[in-house]
């Protein structure tokens, strides 16, 4: 009788413990379903984050400004002026990447949009060969008539080079629009529906 009382609680811890193990496994595919994506010629691993210490700089970087354009330019000066450096390893946080002063175009395009997130400016990540780069939305009438843009959907976007140092808003696109592997919502780590591309003014 006593065998059979053991035997069910063993039975029992096992169910429990195959239940977390289930619980556990399917937590780290979503953790790699956030982070990692398939550009084609390689995985683009998003290490975007929130942080108090990020809005800090932010902010600082840009107090001296009154619009968002002034705003777009300051950081990514800030962010083009870190040493661009092959990171061989693992992908850099955006913390890292300040900390040890050096990153590559996955780094330094973490860092430039996590400073954007935290302003509250609408930007994504460009994933095409070998590559990514940033694109931004801002509404500036300089820009918008002057300076060619990447209008996914209709919509306007200005690149931002993060690996071009004192590079201005609005770079050159050097790709061909079929060579635009993903474009990607950086926080929900989602590639953007493209029904019509162009480059344009």
């Amino acid at each position: 009788m006593e065998s059979k009382h053991i035997q069910k609680i063993s039975q029992i811890i096992l169910g429990v413990l195959s239940l977390y193990f289930i619980y556990l496994f399917s937590y780290a595919i979503k953790i790699i379903n956030r982070r990692h994506i398939d550009s084609g010629d390689g995985i683009y691993i998003n290490s975007t984050t929130e942080d108090p210490s990020l809005q800090k700089l932010a902010k600082q970087l840009t107090q001296s400004c009154h619009n968002d354009l002034c705003r777009i330019q300051h950081l990514l000066n800030y962010v083009t002026n870190i040493p661009y450096k092959v990171n061989h390893y693992q992908a850099h946080t955006p913390q890292a990447t300040i900390q040890k002063n050096f990153g590559d175009c996955d780094d330094k395009s973490n860092l430039l949009i996590s400073l954007l997130h935290e302003l509250g400016i609408k930007s994504y990540f460009v994933l095409v060969p070998h590559h990514i780069f940033v694109i931004v939305q801002v509404d500036d009438v300089h820009l918008q008539h002057l300076i060619k843009g990447l209008y996914i959907n209709g919509e306007k976007y200005y690149i931002l080079e993060s690996t071009a140092k004192n590079s201005a808003v609005g770079f050159p696109l050097r790709y061909k629009l079929n060579q635009i592997k993903a474009i990607i919502e950086p926080f929900e780590n989602k590639k953007i529906d493209i029904h019509h591309l162009e480059w344009r003014r």
